[in-house]
Formats: C-alpha cells, sequence, structure tokens
C-alpha cells in the first residue's frame, strides 16, 4: 500500500489536530457543565435563613415567632438538588472515561452509551431547573388567585441565592445542549473523515 499523492499527508494530518481539538473542546465544556451543575446543587443544599417576626403584642411584650426558610421544605427544590447533582457526577465520569478510555475496549458501544446517557442527563436537569423556576417565580410574587403569599419580601436572601442556584443550573443546562450537540456532529465527522481518508489516502497497488 502507498500514499497516492503528497497532497493527502496533510489532509491527514489535519483530520487528526481537528479530532484532537474536538475532544479538548468537548472536554472543556463538561469541566464547565461540572462546575455549573455541582455550583447549583451546593448552592441549593447549603440555602437557608432564618427570620424572627414579630406576630402579636401583649401589653407592651411583643410575641415573637421564628421561621426557618430551607430548600428540603418544598420538593421542586429537593428535586432540583439531585438532578443538579446527578448531572455533576455524569459530567465527572464522562470526563474521566474520555482520559482513560484508552485503556478499555468498548466494543463501537461508547459513542451510543455516552450520547444516550447525555440526552437523559440533559432531560434531568431540564426538570429540575424549570420546576425551581416555577417555585422561584411563586415565592418572589405569590399567586393571587389561590391566595399564596410571596415570601421573597420576608426571606430575601434565601431566594437571592436559590436566585444563583438556578442561573448556574440554566447554565449547565445549556452546556449540556451544547455537547450533545457537538457530540453527535463530532462522531458523525469523525466517522465520515475516517472513511474518506481510509479510501483517499490508501490505495492498494494494481
Amino acid at each position: 500500500m502507498a500514499l497516492q499523492s503528497g497532497e493527502k499527508l496533510p489532509m491527514f494530518i489535519g483530520h487528526i489536530w481537528s479530532k484532537q481539538k474536538s475532544r479538548w473542546t468537548l472536554l472543556g465544556l463538561r469541566l464547565l457543565a461540572f462546575l455549573a451543575a455541582a455550583a447549583a446543587t451546593l448552592v441549593m443544599v447549603l440555602n437557608k435563613q432564618t427570620k424572627t417576626f414579630v406576630v402579636a403584642t401583649i401589653g407592651t411584650t411583643p410575641v415573637n415567632l421564628t421561621l426557618t426558610a430551607k430548600f428540603h421544605h418544598t420538593p421542586a427544590f429537593v428535586f432540583f438538588a439531585i438532578a443538579n447533582g446527578l448531572v455533576s457526577i455524569h459530567n465527572l465520569v464522562m470526563i474521566m472515561m474520555d482520559l482513560l478510555g484508552s485503556k478499555f475496549d468498548y466494543k463501537g458501544f461508547q459513542f451510543p452509551m455516552i450520547a444516550s446517557l447525555d440526552m437523559l442527563n440533559l432531560a434531568l436537569v431540564s426538570g429540575g431547573a424549570n420546576a425551581a423556576a416555577f417555585m422561584a417565580e411563586l415565592g418572589k410574587n405569590g399567586n393571587s388567585h389561590a391566595r399564596w403569599d410571596k415570601i421573597c419580601d420576608k426571606f430575601g436572601a434565601y431566594c437571592d441565592r436559590g436566585a444563583g442556584a438556578l442561573i448556574a443550573s440554566f447554565l449547565a443546562l445549556a452546556l449540556m445542549l451544547l455537547i450533545s450537540f457537538l457530540s453527535i456532529l463530532n462522531h458523525k465527522l469523525v466517522n465520515s473523515s475516517s472513511h474518506n481518508s481510509h479510501n483517499n489516502i490508501i490505495a492498494l497497488p494494481n
């Protein structure tokens, strides 16, 4: 077997370089997604605020009531924390698999497995972020029709930290969407380029 022409070698080198660049790009995006999801999880789990309110006055003695707002008081926030925690673990595992993947033989199942897990975690973080966003809007503005009072005017710091967690989670969602798209696109391009390179660079002698 021989090279057909000297022009094919730069194409082959360019293909290898493009593959490596795509790999490191995806690794960088996964690292950012891991950090965003982990930050969202930690901020939400550690989010609580305690305030004391005067609810009545007996003579000149005020009657105080101490309330604490915690994330686990709202099931949507619990789901949010679990979802983002799982997404952060997923991206950490994917990073380790990419760095150590050459030591394992996946028998062609690596891409379908990773693509399926990426889409699953994309749906998971989307559900968690949107459920928490709905409850956050309810806490900020209340619902006059259901006679649910807003709480963010009383627990401002709690709501501010919750908003920060939401921003981090939606950033993780956008990154997971981009990762899924680039991963599928890169897989198709690599397969196409590999097939073309094999046909164009290597030629059987007559």
